[in-house]
């Protein structure tokens, strides 16, 4: 496999950016490199699908394809005011309110939908607005109708087809906070509050289509690009998790869960949000997803710090240890997302109006049903340390908190999510991390499956690609080309890790609301 790591700049604190140009070189150089390492011709290349990291985004100038800025990352935390402001604002609280009482007069699960809305900074909606806000070039851009806004899949398009093609499909679009997952379509009235102009916007078209074909100048021959798909619901696809239920866990920069939900649309209570998982014809699949921002980042952090010399070791130096002896780590480089188990749906229905009534009037009461706390302001840190605290300690403690974290957002999944689970399914850098993948499997109690090929992001972009040429006919073809490697069974009780759970929950309140104190 040919890859580059994408360098993140860092301009300010807080701010997590990536630069397009030095981006589009990279991307280039390795498709090239790619047919290249398989012995191929560019002209042997039937197709090409397109799956990149969601929720970054940039804009730029219709008329000369320049960027206005740099790519601003899903882990950027420059909107941090603008969300917790959005979040505090009468005008939100009134949102909840109507669409709470609508919801008791349609029963439609669009509007119980709205009225537990919250932003978040990784929501590409307030970054945008702060762009809007802060670049007064984009703005300008915007009013004279010569801005374009896409996430990374709409600017490779873009830019594979000379500018000939501008659009996104429906899961890159599901996963930005301003799409309409009940209408599917870009949500008028989010883009009405954030005074983010429609005209910004790329058509959206289904996850596998025909999108043109990459300029002959740029590999010597005209590509068809024939799939969009964003990271994690290529993942899903990639992983075969095709059926209702099917559950899909991703470690890779970040932690996300998903889960198959078919054609329901699952409606969001504790923390989880929908989003659409790929758009083929007639077929529409929904996912419920849940996500944590950091970890393969403290890996990484880690090793920069040379706690350690290679990764493969970390999984040893945690077993060569008892336990952490105390030690407790908070990932929290890029904010901090707690997801809180919320009462069953009928319980919501009879409480949430009258805690909204109440919330809107600034009446104190207690909270029947906790919402996620969603804080940039959180920092990471240790916490336990001793003078007997050795690099094995630290290693394990940053192992345990990726597993703790999974136990938290499963534990959500099971409570929020109708739609039976059935298979765990498991991918991404940090899964190849032994320790983490049996601590997780004890947690959970359940099984959890790893393939060979743990990049599934590029092959469910393949997978898409393929079946829209016509290489394979039926997603039957694909279950049999998925490998498993191992399967992580339980073979300790989770009772056992409750002491040292509760320790790390305790650190992660702590380590809550830290920067808005200081210099954030």
């Amino acid at each position: 496999m040919i890859e580059r790591q994408v360098e993140t700049l860092h301009p300010h604190l807080g701010w997590v950016e990536l630069d397009p140009e030095v981006l589009w070189t990279q991307v280039t150089d390795v498709i090239k490199e790619a047919v290249q390492a398989a012995g191929l011709q560019m002209n042997q290349i039937a197709g090409l699908g397109i799956s990149t990291q969601r929720g970054t985004f940039i804009t730029w100038n219709k008329k000369t394809g320049k960027p206005f800025h740099n790519f601003i990352s899903w882990q950027d935390q420059r909107a941090a005011e603008l969300v917790n402001s959005w979040n505090r604002s009468l005008i939100l609280k009134a949102i909840h309110v109507i669409s709470t009482m609508i919801y008791f007069l349609t029963w439609s699960d669009r509007y119980l939908a709205a009225s537990s809305l919250t932003f978040t900074t990784q929501h590409v909606s307030l970054r945008l607005s702060w762009v809007l806000q802060n670049i007064s070039e984009v703005q300008e851009a915007a009013n004279e109708n010569n801005c374009c806004f896409g996430t990374i899949d709409t600017w490779l398009l873009y830019k594979l087809t000379k500018g000939s093609v501008y659009a996104t499909d429906y899961s890159n679009a599901s996963s930005t906070g301003v799409f309409e997952p009940f209408q599917m379509c870009w949500s008028s009235v989010l883009s009405k509050l954030f005074s983010i102009p429609m005209s910004i916007y790329p058509p959206v078209e289904d996850t596998n289509h025909s999108f043109g074909s990459v300029d002959a100048e740029i590999f010597g021959v005209p590509i068809p690009i024939m799939a969009l798909v964003a990271d994690q619901q290529a993942a899903m696809f990639g992983e075969c998790c095709f059926h209702a239920g099917d559950v899909k866990l991703t470690m890779g920069t970040g932690i996300f869960w998903d889960v198959n939900t078919g054609n329901h649309l699952h409606t969001p209570r504790a923390g989880l949000y929908p989003l659409v998982g790929w758009k083929i014809g007639k077929e529409v699949v929904f996912l419920a997803e849940g996500n944590a921002s950091d970890a393969g980042s403290p890996i990484k952090w880690a090793n920069e710090l040379d706690l350690f010399t290679s990764v493969d070791e970390t999984s040893r130096m945690a077993r060569s240890v008892v336990d952490s002896e105390g030690v407790c780590f908070v990932p929290s480089f890029s904010g901090l997302q707690v997801l809180v188990p919320c009462p069953s749906r009928w319980y919501l229905r009879a409480s949430v109006i009258s805690e909204h009534l109440k919330t809107l009037m600034n009446v104190s009461s207690k909270k029947t049903c906790e919402v996620p706390v969603n804080d940039p302001y959180a920092c990471a840190s240790f916490m336990g340390l001793k003078p007997s605290t050795t690099r094995n300690h630290l290693i394990r403690a940053i192992l345990e908190s990726i597993a703790f974290r999974n136990k938290q957002l499963y534990d959500t999944i099971v409570k929020e999510v109708r739609v039976p689970l059935t298979n765990i399914r498991a991918d991404g850098g940090v899964s190849n991390n032994s320790f983490i993948m049996q601590m997780t499997s004890d947690l959970l109690n359940k099984k959890i499956d790893k393939p060979i090929n743990t990049d599934t992001s590029c092959l469910g972009a393949a997978f898409l690609a393929g079946l829209a040429l016509g290489f394979w006919t039926d997603k039957e073809q694909l279950k049999k080309l998925r490998r498993t490697e191992i399967v992580f069974e339980p073979e300790r009780d989770s009772g056992e890790y409750k002491l040292a759970m509760d320790n790390w929950i305790k650190a992660v309140q702590r380590s809550l609301n830290w920067y808005r104190q200081t210099s954030y």
